[in-house]
């Protein structure tokens, strides 16, 4: 046989194994088409194939992280911000994935990038920066309920950067100061009004038990006596003056 021959015949067994031999790894599978009609989905493993007759589409079914590019969202409450996400799925029926969907990846992005916006701009912006991880969740269970179709598993979706243009910063700055004087103000009120409310009831109290207020008085002189000071003045009880005042008219009538 000559050289030549032997040539065009390894190579044409080559040509035969490589496109009837496939390998598969642990986490890739193979959609088979027999003359263009899906025919079953195998792997992983050794898989052979008829050359000519069957093709395989591989598919990866490990999670695929993907970016959600920044996205220019108006809030319910008419402020402009930039944010960006990222979103963690993957490939749950391989069929589905080949299919029904002729780019699965692209047409994800598209979908994360119009939700996102759908989605953010119809809470304000008090909601996008405090109840982040509710918004993750939203986004995740409509992005998972639609790509349910073409044999995805959104498993997560983060939001990862919420951009204000300085104006905006300034004025929640404000708003933020503006409101921890209002809390400031509150507390002393209510502190105010509960040092009100023992006073008055303290004076009820004093009022009414005529021993507590002589035992008040006593108090006040003990700790007017305890001061470092040169001058000290005693306060008299009205009690007191009332008898004074008794006693000069008893002598005013028997002169």
């Amino acid at each position: 046989m000559p050289i030549a021959a032997i040539g065009i015949t390894i190579a044409l067994i080559v040509v035969l194994a490589y496109n009837t031999i496939k390998i598969l790894k642990e986490y890739e599978r193979g959609v088979i088409f027999f003359l263009g009609r899906y025919q079953t989905v195998k792997g992983p493993g050794l898989i052979l194939l008829i050359p000519g007759l069957q093709k395989m589409t591989k598919v990866d079914l490990r999670v695929i992280v993907m970016d959600v590019p920044t996205q220019d969202v108006i809030s319910r409450d008419n402020v402009s911000v930039k944010v960006n996400a990222v979103i963690y799925f993957r490939i749950v029926d391989p069929e589905k994935a080949v299919i029904r969907v002729a780019n699965v990846f692209e047409a994800t992005s598209q979908l994360s990038q119009t939700t996102l916006r759908s989605v953010l701009g119809q809470h304000e912006l008090d909601d996008m920066l405090a109840e982040r991880d509710k918004l993750n969740a939203d986004i995740q269970n409509i992005l998972d309920q639609r790509t349910d179709n073409w044999g995805i598993k959104v498993a997560n979706v983060e939001i990862k950067h919420v951009d204000l243009d300085e104006s905006m910063i300034r004025a929640i700055a404000q708003q933020a100061e503006a409101e921890r004087s209002r809390r400031a103000k509150v507390i002393n009120a209510e502190g105010e009004q509960q040092a009100a409310a023992k006073l008055a009831e303290a004076a009820r109290m004093l009022a009414t038990e005529e021993q507590a207020l002589q035992l008040r008085y006593l108090q006040t002189l003990k700790e007017i006596a305890n001061e470092r000071t040169n001058t000290i003045v005693f306060p008299i009880p009205m009690e007191m003056l009332d008898s004074f005042k008794k006693i000069a008219k008893s002598i005013g009538k028997s002169s």
